[in-house]
């Protein structure tokens, strides 16, 4: 296998976020609904807060590695939902499904071996598409983290 093969693979793992902790599916799997809009005492955030956070930040990091016609939202507002409790019932669903379709296009982008995972992205400031990978999984597992331990704080995690 060839070595950007095998970089292209460990960047899709990583992504995916199942080696060394909790992956993003089991991380909200049947996440109480009457916990996701909780701050615990001292928390900046909650878990619909986070969850919307890292949602916002992969698909802004997607676009800008695809689209040079990408305007990223104003920082830090932007990327922060306005409240901590989600707007109506679905919106934790839409959140979820956006963030994997999201996480879903990152990976097929690094997949194809069309797009060289070290050449400068066009529009950018000296970002590559490896890059932009390295910092959506590093996002990705910092916040996954902060979701894992504030549903633990609330009382809803019972899995390891």
């Amino acid at each position: 296998m060839p070595e950007t093969a095998v970089l292209r693979k460990q960047l899709i793992e990583n992504l995916n976020g199942s080696n060394a902790h909790a992956d993003f599916a089991q991380s909200i799997r049947d996440f109480p609904a009457e916990l996701r809009g909780k701050r615990p005492k001292g928390s900046p955030h909650s878990p619909w807060e986070v969850l919307e956070h890292m949602r916002i930040a992969q698909w802004d990091i997607l676009e800008f590695s695809r689209n040079g016609k990408h305007e990223s939202p104003k920082w830090p507002e932007g990327y922060w939902p306005p409240k901590p409790e989600p707007p109506d019932e679905k919106a934790w669903d839409r959140s979820v499904h956006q963030y994997c379709q999201d996480n879903d296009a990152l990976c097929k982008l690094i997949q194809d071996e069309s797009n060289d995972l070290f050449a400068k992205i066009p529009h950018g400031d000296g970002q590559t598409l490896m890059r932009e990978a390295l910092l959506a999984a590093d996002h990705n597992a910092y916040h996954l983290g902060q979701l894992v331990l504030l549903r633990r704080i609330l009382g809803g995690w019972s899995g390891e």
